[in-house]
């Protein structure tokens, strides 16, 4: 299995703000060690879940404790109502033939 590197943060926005939240939500630029970055959002768009994959926790750690990041919270903070995240490993699952 292939071994996956993820951030998961999920917020919980104030109704009628996705569309502020979205421009604050988005980094100006790639960070160092991001490889992919998926979003989700709720059928309301009121929660929405980032999924971000990292060469290692160490980048995304690198990330998550830089300016460009706390400048970006403190953007977004004004439509986020409850917030949750956590880093994981792990792989893709091989599903079983039909």
């Amino acid at each position: 299995m292939e071994r996956h590197f993820v951030w998961v943060t999920t917020r919980r926005i104030k109704p009628g703000t996705l569309e502020e939240f979205e421009r604050a939500w988005r980094p100006g630029f790639s960070p160092d060690g991001l490889r992919r970055a998926l979003a989700y959002w709720s059928e309301d768009g009121q929660e929405i879940t980032g999924v971000s994959f990292w060469d290692s926790q160490e980048a995304c750690d690198a990330w998550r404790s830089s300016d460009a990041e706390r400048e970006r919270r403190e953007v977004m903070a004004p439509y986020v109502v409850q917030e949750t995240e956590g880093f994981y490993r792990g792989g893709e699952l091989s599903l079983p033939a039909r």
